[in-house]
């Protein structure tokens, strides 16, 4: 460069109309910066991830040319398939040098007749068989061979999986009826408005100390649930797993529904009941990590200990001993999405719950981290891969079925979860309301029943994202496990052994009844998308889940349901049921009740009083334990009100002190005339809510 070229005082020419650069439009603004604008700072990053989508799935539909749903048909093609001639057995094992099939047909050794063959180029092994070579119900396994070792493995794509009750040895098994399920409902619609979901697991779904089975559930829970009001039941491990105590989140075998609960055929009964009487049915789906087993899981499938995971630092999760998949690799994409697609068409389940979503986002599984603000979400701690895939699995699992429903288990809060795709989200149709759980046993615990501020409750029940639907509970499966107390428990404790019959209550059982009912109400009536409850929790399930085990003697007396408390007409447990029953049905009265807005009326921290409403419903909750208040009044919409449902009634266990059964006119005051309203009085009994309905 000359001195004259580096002259920095001399100005520059001007560009001639000929030579000018067209100016450069900035980038639309993403939806979701436009929906939040403290997000403005994170844009790239957001734009990133999205770009990031967006050229994996150009990658994977070649350039469009084909759908995502049509990239995501592993199942179709790997494992064990009947042909109209015969068999083909395909396995993914780039790192084996041999793979054997070994079953009872040879008596488990390494035969010629069953040795497959490597797909030349590939890392694809495949077997064809003559249709006598194997037989359905029976067992088998891969003998895999790689350079320096061998091992018996199942394989991965394995459809059944069955353990011996002996040995308790799990094995593979040939699963081909004579006859294909022949589904009575083949089309179903699910409602979501509001969502309701009834939370369960088959096994320990009986009354009974044993494993329940998918039949004894279809006939003895289906129609509590159904007749209690809810539209949805999540089922937690569906999915096989070794260990019956890790509730179904250490799975082995991605595609094999759970044998210890019956048949597939079984399964798909159950489902096909529920929708019979227009209740969906999602499963908890587990892509976060697998178990570590290798001979009945994916943890060294063929000699590679990182085929489908990690390597290196990233290999293990430090906190659940399992394995990290690696969500950067096509063919763990094409094995999970697969897997999405598999359980939507083969069972016709509703949706997915994916569980552990904050550990799949941060290169730290989100342990130790405070996620004080948006920053945190976007310093480069975040798994782009893992966020891609999750963003691809919404995709496509609303390509294979629109109505699909899917719900992220996230802590963290991580923005745009559960956004549009479009707006740069990642898709989701609900995040849990991990939020208000957590409040409630705070409040619980270390405030004392004249602390309880309305003024909190109604900003943590409501306290989401506007363009995110939320799924808010009190509790799931999560405050019912060992180590950890349901709320009704952390109410009453032990008093619900010694006073939780009727005529018998203290005032520690008094208080949690009331207390109990007010939880949940409140909670419920400020949804934005579903409400759900875990199975018996309804009726204040009197104790924690503790699955059979070495350290109590593998009994199965804390790994059921017992029924026969709410069945029992003696005892306070029916109370709290049937007044969930009567809550569901108050929502659901409510025409588009996730689409009316909640409209604060009134709160008094003083007063411990709250009062809001959606639509038609006015909810009015009273938090004192030892103040009732008459003639409290309200400014609504002038008219008349009845009440529909009030916590303190006697047939829920209250004390009926109020008469529910006056039709309340509104009180004229001419400061008001415009606005249309006037006021409301009432009498709300201490510790009591209750909710009218305008006529």
């Amino acid at each position: 460069m000359s001195a004259k070229d580096a002259n920095p005082t001399k100005k520059a020419k001007k560009p001639s109309k000929k030579t000018a650069m067209p100016p450069q439009s900035a980038p639309a603004r993403m939806g979701l910066v436009k929906n939040d604008v403290y997000l403005e700072p994170y844009e790239d990053a957001i734009r990133g991830r999205h770009n990031h989508y967006l050229w994996k799935m150009k990658q994977l539909t070649s350039n469009g040319r084909k759908s995502l749903s049509d990239f995501a048909n592993g199942h179709e093609y790997y494992g064990l398939h009947k042909l109209s001639k015969g068999w083909v057995f395909r396995e993914w094992a780039p790192n084996a040098t041999d793979i054997y099939l070994v079953g009872d047909f040879n008596d488990w050794q390494e035969t010629e007749r069953y040795r497959a063959k490597r797909i030349e180029g590939t890392g694809n092994w495949e077997l064809r068989l003559s249709e006598k070579a194997i037989a359905h119900g029976q067992l088998y396994k891969m003998h895999v061979h790689w350079n320096g070792g061998s091992g018996e493995r199942i394989p991965a794509w394995a459809r059944r999986v069955v353990q011996d009750e002996q040995t308790h040895i799990f094995s593979a098994q040939v699963w081909q009826p004579e006859k294909t399920y022949a589904w009575s409902k083949k089309k179903f619609k699910p409602n979501t408005s509001p969502l309701l979901i009834y939370e369960c697991h088959i096994g320990m779904g009986q009354d009974a100390e044993k494993v329940g089975t998918y039949t004894e559930f279809k006939e003895l829970v289906l129609p509590r649930i159904i007749e209690d009001g809810y539209n949805c039941i999540q089922i937690m491990a569906i999915q096989e797993h070794p260990y019956y105590g890790s509730f179904g989140y250490h799975v082995s075998s991605f595609f094999a529904a759970s044998s210890r609960f019956g048949t597939p055929e079984d399964l798909k009964s159950l489902i096909d009941e529920a929708h019979k009487h227009g209740v969906a049915v999602i499963m908890d789906i587990v892509h976060s990590h697998a178990v570590k087993n290798e001979v009945e899981g994916l943890g060294n499938l063929a000699g590679d200990p990182n085929q489908f995971f990690y390597p290196g630092e990233r290999h293990e999760h430090p906190a659940w001993d399992s394995l990290c998949f690696d969500y950067g690799k096509d063919e763990v994409i094409h094995f999970l999405l697969s897997n999405c697609k598999y359980w939507l068409e083969e069972f016709h389940f509703d949706g997915f719950r994916f569980d552990g979503v904050t550990s799949m986002l941060y290169y730290s599984h989100g342990l130790g981290e405070a996620f004080t603000n948006y920053g945190d979400y976007f310093n480069g701690h975040q798994d782009d891969n893992a966020i891609c895939y999750l963003t691809l699995a919404n995709k496509l699992i609303h390509e294979v079925n629109p109505k699909a429903i899917t719900i992220a288990e996230e802590v963290s809060g991580m923005p745009g979860l559960a956004a549009r795709i479009d707006d740069g989200g990642y898709g989701f149709d609900y995040r849990m309301a991990m939020n208000i759980p957590d409040f409630w046993i705070k409040t619980i615990k270390e405030l004392s029943d004249e602390n309880w501020k309305p003024s909190s409750i109604f900003w943590e029940v409501k306290n989401r994202r506007s363009d995110e639907r939320t799924i808010s509970y009190c509790e799931s499966h999560d405050q019912a496990l060992v180590g950890d107390k349901t709320i009704v428990f952390r109410l009453i404790d032990a008093d619900m052994y010694w006073h939780f019959k009727k005529g018998d209550e203290n005032d520690v059982a008094h208080r949690g009844i009331a207390l109990h009912k007010m939880i949940r109400l409140v909670t419920a009536a400020a949804i934005n998308g579903g409400y759900l409850n875990f199975m018996g929790n309804e009726f204040g399930h009197p104790e924690w889940i503790d699955f059979p085990r070495e350290g109590n003697g593998w009994s199965y007396k804390y790994a059921r349901r017992q029924w026969n408390l709410v069945d029992n007409k003696e005892l306070d447990y029916h109370y709290l049921g049937d007044f969930d029953k009567q809550m569901l049905k108050v929502i659901k009265s409510q025409k588009d009740f996730i689409k009316t807005p909640v409209q604060e009326i009134w709160h008094n921290d003083g007063d411990q009083v709250l009062a809001f409403m959606r639509g038609d419903l006015i909810f009015v909750f009273n938090f004192s334990p030892t103040t009732s208040y008459t003639d409290y009044g309200f400014l609504v919409p002038t008219g008349a009100y009845n009440v529909v449902l009030n916590t303190d009634a006697s047939e829920f266990g209250g004390n009926n002190l109020a008469d529910d059964e006056v039709t309340h006119l509104t009180n004229y005051d001419p400061l008001y005339v415009a606005d249309r309203k006037e006021w409301l009085k009432l009498y709300i009994p201490a510790r009591s809510a209750v909710v009218l309905r305008k006529n």
